[in-house]
């Protein structure tokens, strides 16, 4: 196995060797990949009427940072009703780390992709010595028929929301600082790591979006920073159920014992959806029959005459300060 750590592009042969084999899953449209000497990609445009792109990084995660690039960026397409087909990765990986490190990430990212159906279609890699921590950057995109945006909300439509808040925040505590969880059983830090597959919202998005007028995939700041953050954009106040917001029994006792609240936890895998009232019972019957956990967690309604401006959106992150605790 190569292993290599000086500053810098990778020269060619390691570049294909360890980087541009990860690519994904194979797509006709796409003309041109990744590949030596070529600057960018050549994809066949098809019929959908819409051009859907998003770009997120991952700051916050060690274990499974690459899967985790590709999820948090397939659900972005994902809640605007379209399906993740491209995908771009930018790696910026510290020379003490080496070679090992980038090839991990990617091939995590390949198998996420070729999993969804993405083709990852080019991106940058280097060794750098101004970093202590990899630099991860993904760009997504797809087609979509949909045009789902937060000012098509009415007053009178649900929320509905879909698993359990703070399922992505919990998973890489499990994962990454288990030392922070020793209340909990062998079985059920198990059962909290597993949830860093549950993180995919193209299941229930694809099965709501002929029925919503607006996705959103609440991920820093949890579920309370996304709701924020639909407020803002539409306009309106937001009635909340607080016993129907969905929380594992495991997370809530982490959120005792740690002191968190689970509602600012990041939040990837959960899925918002605004639906007009008479789609809500359609929507819950289709995700049942899928077997995708579903609430809903509230209404929307004229906001009270206090809060006419703008809400202040208090999208603080739990997950930092607890990551940051000293080592139990």
């Amino acid at each position: 196995m190569t292993e290599y750590n000086s500053v810098g592009k990778l020269p060619p042969e390691i570049l294909k060797d360890d980087v541009l084999r990860y690519f994904g899953a194979s797509r006709p449209e796409v003309l041109v990949g990744p590949g030596l000497g070529e600057d960018a990609a050549v994809i066949r445009w098809g019929d959908a009427p819409y051009l859907v792109a998003s770009s997120d990084p991952i700051v916050g995660a060690v274990e499974g940072a690459g899967r985790l690039l590709v999820h948090i960026n397939a659900n972005d397409i994902a809640c605007k009703g379209g399906d993740p087909a491209w995908f771009i990765v930018t790696l910026i990986v510290p020379a003490k780390d080496g070679l090992g490190c980038i090839r991990r990430i990617m091939e995590e990212v390949h198998v996420t992709c070729e999993s969804l159906g993405i083709a990852v279609v080019g991106g940058h890699t280097e060794l750098t010595d101004r970093y202590e921590r990899p630099v991860i950057v993904g760009t997504m995109m797809g087609s979509s028929r949909c045009d789902l945006r937060a000012d098509r909300i009415c007053k009178g439509d649900a929320l509905l929301v879909t698993k359990h808040v703070g399922l992505e925040g919990m998973s890489i505590i499990a994962n990454d600082r288990p030392d922070l969880l020793p209340f909990l059983s062998r079985e059920e830090l198990d059962e909290v790591r597993s949830w860093q597959n549950d993180l995919s919202v193209l299941k229930e998005a694809r099965l709501l979006r002929d029925l919503a007028r607006y996705m959103h995939d609440p991920t820093e700041g949890g579920l309370e920073g996304g709701l924020l953050e639909v407020r803002n954009s539409c306009g309106l106040g937001i009635s909340l159920n607080m016993e129907d917001i969905p929380v594992s029994p495991l997370t809530a006792r982490a959120a005792e014992k740690i002191g968190f609240d689970p509602l600012h936890l990041i939040s990837s895998g959960v899925l918002i959806a605004v639906l007009p009232p008479e789609k809500v019972d359609e929507a819950l019957s289709r995700l049942s029959r899928a077997g995708v956990r579903a609430s809903v967690a509230g209404h929307f309604m004229e906001p009270r005459a206090r809060a006419r401006e703008k809400c202040r959106t208090d999208a603080h992150e739990e997950l930092w300060g607890i990551l940051a605790k000293p080592l139990l």
